[in-house]
């Protein structure tokens, strides 16, 4: 096996697993989702929203990169 090959198939094992942790991480967090994030109605206060509020912008953070929007629109 040449070493370009070599290199190809170590960087192609690489990416096939993060995109399995990446996969797993987005299955969790919509079972969570789904789950109202373990929370009631009855419960749900201001230390919620903010909790939320931080997923959301990490997750917009991501969304924005890897779809070119927000600050890393082109």
């Amino acid at each position: 096996m040449t070493r370009r090959k070599t290199e190809n198939t170590k960087a192609l094992d690489a990416f096939i697993a993060a995109k399995a942790e990446i996969d797993a991480m987005l299955e969790r967090l919509a079972a969570l989702s789904a789950d109202h994030f373990e929370t009631s109605p009855d419960e749900i206060n201001w230390g919620h929203v903010g909790t939320l509020n931080h997923y959301r912008a990490k997750l917009r953070e991501i969304t924005d990169m890897a779809f070119r929007e927000g600050e890393h629109a082109e």
